[in-house]
């Protein structure tokens, strides 16, 4: 049996893998041409697969995305109309997002930006920031998207005190930390009343597009963006115009619809944009869960039982 790996080639990950199933061939492919070539007799194919590389396989049972969002993956036509099984390793990544999210929505609440700039300049204003520090408690969160991610952001605002509200395309009841949850039909409910509005949804054909500019324009007024989950969900120029006007108080984003963001974006030079690279999860602890994750699965392969966290791959999550 053969094993394509063609993300996180770290040696004491292929090590760990062939001590434990020492009978496996674990094959390194980092380019797209090894990838092509070794692709060819493999049974498993670890990473996130091109279009040219998945049509060059001809026993391929199953894909293991090393990650959580799969939309890359399913844009692949015969990828995803095949009998090829799509697994991810959705749940590491949830934990640290959260944290991200509240990292950028504390900043905001505590002009931390400002006060770090006032440290660099030996500068004390504390007449400044009277009366615009604000508190979260009482305040009013709304998250686009209950999974994991927005359960662990729904935990943390619970915890500062916060009124939870989200709408989810799949029915569920309500978690202890969230008031509602509403179908995705009242998405247009639920900007009007967000101080903080969250999205954590995956890019689908359903959400991609979803925050376009009507919606952007039905968000309370003074309130906040946060997107933490994937680009292309949230208008970008429709939000630029939103802070331009003071109408949107300010957006924290740790994805774009185009990754890296352009030079010449304006969303680089605005006092109220936070912007952080598409990094949110990236802790140790994340990496190795999601190498277990794979090695979990892969075990359950060779004995023939379910997998974790199988995808739909018409769906897209």
């Amino acid at each position: 049996m053969k094993i394509v790996m063609a993300s996180q080639l770290s040696d004491s990950f292929l090590n760990e893998l062939r001590t434990a199933f020492p009978a496996v061939t674990f094959q390194p492919a980092a380019t797209q041409q090894e990838q092509i070539e070794q692709i060819q007799d493999a049974d498993v194919y670890y990473g996130e697969p091109s279009r040219e590389v998945f049509l060059a396989a001809q026993k391929l049972h199953w894909i293991q995305c090393p990650g959580t969002g799969i939309d890359r993956i399913v844009s692949i036509a015969e990828l995803r109309d095949s009998d090829v099984i799509l697994t991810n390793a959705r749940g590491p990544h949830a934990n640290p997002m959260a944290d991200h999210a509240f990292s950028m929505i504390l900043t905001f609440a505590h002009c931390t930006r400002e006060q770090w700039e006032d440290q660099k300049a030996h500068r004390w204003d504390t007449p400044k920031y009277d009366e615009r520090v604000m508190e979260l408690n009482g305040r009013m969160m709304g998250i686009l998207a209950l999974g994991g991610i927005g359960q662990a952001v729904a935990r943390r605002a619970h915890g500062f005190g916060m009124e939870v509200y989200a709408v989810d395309i799949q029915p569920m009841p309500a978690p202890p930390e969230v008031t509602e949850v509403w179908g995705i039909e009242r998405l247009d409910d639920l900007l009007p009343i967000s101080d903080w509005f969250v999205i954590t949804a995956p890019l689908t054909p359903q959400t991609r597009g979803l925050i376009d500019r009507r919606r952007i324009e039905r968000l309370k007024p003074g309130g906040y963006i946060i997107a933490i989950s994937r680009g292309g969900i949230l208008d970008e120029s429709a939000l630029i115009d939103g802070l331009r006007s003071g109408r949107i108080a300010g957006a924290g984003l740790d994805v774009m619809a185009q990754e890296p963001l352009p030079a010449d974006s304006p969303l680089w030079g605005m006092d109220n944009v936070i912007l952080s690279p598409h990094a949110s999860a990236l802790t140790p602890e994340m990496w190795e869960a999601r190498r277990q994750i794979f090695k979990e699965n892969f075990r359950r392969f060779l004995a023939d039982e379910p997998f974790l966290y199988v995808c739909d791959k018409q769906a897209g999550f």
